[in-house]
């Protein structure tokens, strides 16, 4: 199911005038794709960044009467607010294999005492235009430390396609870091300890 979105095509540019566009509550984008000349238009603000919550998103786009599909290929946020200030699109057809980065999410919870350490939140996979996933699961129930979850671990919905390397660090389980640090602790407080120890035999002694 795509977000349907009516697009406002734009023969101006330059900052001047993005500033404007954004100032009116629209985002500027472009849309490239299939040989064809860059597609200029503005979005509407609010709308457009409610259907970039969910990862590759399929957008359609109402453009003057004619429909056309896109998803997003890059998000320019300002760096304080995190608005959107630019959106570059890729167009697309029905039945058309496209490549998107996908967020993992994990789940689950591992044994007591063990923690899970996420290596990387996206696997880039290949998929149908239309039927993208905006995120794939992996469980990490029951996992003690010594324990990994690779890319090929990952279960991905029919017709997709994993592209990264199915030896690729998901998720890494292993024991508190804490804890690996209070023995080496433990220890300098020990040989600290048999060291006044002999000292004050020493002074003894004497």
């Amino acid at each position: 199911m795509s977000e349907k979105l009516a697009a406002e095509l734009r023969t101006e540019f330059g900052k001047g005038y993005a500033r404007r566009t954004r100032v009116a509550g629209k985002i500027p984008a472009v849309i490239y794709g299939h040989g064809a000349e860059p597609v200029h238009v503005a979005l509407p603000g609010r709308e457009t960044t409610l259907a970039l919550r969910v990862a590759n998103a399929l957008l359609t786009l109402d453009i003057a009467g004619d429909e056309h599909l896109a998803i997003v290929k890059d998000v320019q946020r300002n760096a304080v607010r995190q608005t959107i200030e630019h959106i570059d699109l890729l167009t697309v057809r029905r039945g058309e294999k496209v490549t998107v980065d996908v967020p993992v999410h994990v789940n689950g919870e591992v044994v007591a005492g063990a923690v899970a350490n996420q290596e990387a939140v996206t696997v880039s996979v290949e998929a149908e235009a239309t039927h993208l996933p905006t995120a794939l699961e992996v469980s990490v129930e029951g996992h003690e430390p010594g324990q990994h979850v690779h890319a090929s671990d990952i279960v991905l919905p029919k017709g997709v396609t994993l592209l990264t390397d199915p030896e690729t660090l998901v998720v890494n389980v292993s024991e508190p870091a804490v804890l690996a640090e209070e023995e080496p602790a433990a220890e300098g407080e020990a040989a600290e300890g048999e060291t006044a120890e002999g000292e004050a035999a020493e002074e003894s002694a004497e």
